[in-house]
């Protein structure tokens, strides 16, 4: 894999880097010199003796931190002294290690729907969407979000998008089972009775409306020879007993017309779902039906609609319009849902549920994407971008080591001194 270079540029972390290495190196260098002049004069004055000897300690100390510093980030004085320039070279075992340990301790599901249980996300968003203010920010960004859109799609790309989605869902569901199961669902608890009373006052009103076109027709259709009164005669026994029948059915629960019907419904029903002869001739409707030209024209009349409508609300937004429906539904369903608690705990519960399995199924690949991360980056530019970040911090160590080899120097000589 190639390696990937970052900026590690920071000019006030590294003054401040260079600054403490300069004190270490400072009271190292410092321990050197009061050591040599201990040596040289501790003859003339044995009690500098003490002095060599926290010195000298002192020396072997901030050498040893030093040295132990330095092999984290690079090779000491250039020399390729094994187990040294700890950081280059295991740079992808770091990346590794960092992206486990982000894996394991922050992405954690059970951490992240404790820490989320916590901050109650659906109550802060809801009380959040309640504000005037932010409700009409989300209302506008909506409406010129959707305006936007509606300007830049092609309209005969939405067209085709319309007619393969309908088509495609049309096709999907089979038409006969479909009617079948709508008039069983109609026919249940004898709720299609309803519509065969209105049906049949229907035909009579329509029978009592058109009696001159039936009195017309029965002359039409008898001899010539009949006198008019006969066929008058035969027109009101026809309408009259249309009449009767329709009034008798629709009064009469259970004559013989009426439960022929029901009988001649539930059979319908009944081949619909099972007939495949039926089936078939309802497909080839239905085929016939989306190969209609109406189909396209009703996309493309529908699309035209929905688009003029979006770019007329984004307008209106934009020229700073009163609160629209997206705002005044957006605050009214916050306040609905902020006054019942037990369907806030819901929300909650789902949104902790929902980024706990995001989290879940893709804790692996953020654990991934740091190690890659890592391993793309140049090894000496990530040891100088480390050594930047920490850098300063472990320069306390070789104070720290120099100060504490001068003590314990300090304290072996002097109790070397008492027994001997």
């Amino acid at each position: 894999m190639a390696s990937v270079p970052f900026s590690v540029d920071d000019p006030e972390k590294q003054a401040r880097l260079n600054s403490m290495k300069r004190r270490a190196t400072g009271l190292l260098l410092l321990a050197v010199a009061v050591f040599l002049g201990a040596v040289a004069y501790e003859g003339a004055y044995p009690g500098l003796g003490y002095v060599r000897a926290a010195a000298e300690a002192a020396v072997v100390g901030g050498l040893a931190h030093w040295f132990a510093v330095t092999a984290l980030f690079r090779h000491p004085l250039g020399i390729p002294i094994p187990h040294t320039a700890i950081v280059p070279r295991r740079k992808d075992r770091i990346g590794g290690a960092l992206g486990n340990f982000v894996q394991r301790n922050f992405l954690s599901p059970e951490l992240i729907r404790a820490r989320l249980g916590e901050l109650r996300l659906a109550e802060r968003v809801l009380r959040w969407v309640a504000e005037p203010e932010h409700a009409q920010r989300v209302a506008q960004s909506v409406a010129r979000g959707l305006a936007g859109g509606a300007r830049v799609l092609k309209d005969e790309d939405v067209q085709a998008l319309i007619d393969r989605a309908v088509a495609a869902r049309v096709r999907r569901t089979p038409l006969a089972p479909l009617v079948g199961n709508l008039l069983a669902h109609l026919t249940a608890d004898n709720r299609h009775e309803q519509l065969l009373d209105e049906a049949l006052r229907i035909l009579g009103r329509t029978v009592e409306e058109h009696e001159a076109v039936i009195r017309e027709r029965v002359r039409a259709e008898s001899p010539w020879w009949i006198p008019e009164g006969i066929d008058d005669r035969i027109h009101d026994k026809i309408v009259t007993g249309i009449e009767r029948t329709l009034e008798q059915v629709g009064q009469d629960r259970e004559h013989p017309l009426r439960l022929r019907f029901d009988a001649a419904l539930a059979r319908f029903i009944e081949r619909l779902r099972t007939d495949p002869e039926l089936a078939g001739r309802a497909e080839a409707i239905k085929e016939e039906m989306l190969a209609h030209p109406a189909v396209r024209q009703f996309s493309a009349a529908l699309w035209d609609d929905v688009k003029q409508s979006l770019i007329r609300y984004g307008e209106q937004h934009e020229a700073g319009a009163g609160a629209g429906p997206i705002e005044q539904g957006l605050r009214s369903l916050a306040d609905a849902v902020l006054a019942d608690p037990e369907l806030i705990a819901k929300l909650d519960r789902w949104l902790i549920e929902a980024i706990a399995g995001l989290v879940e199924q893709y804790r692996t690949d953020v654990g991934k994407f740091i190690s890659d991360t890592v391993a793309a980056w140049d090894p000496e530019a990530t040891s100088r971008k480390i050594e930047l970040q920490i850098g300063r911090d472990l320069q306390f160590v070789r104070i720290n080591g120099t100060v504490v080899g001068a003590l314990v120097g300090l304290a072996l000589y002097t109790l070397s001194r008492f027994l001997a």
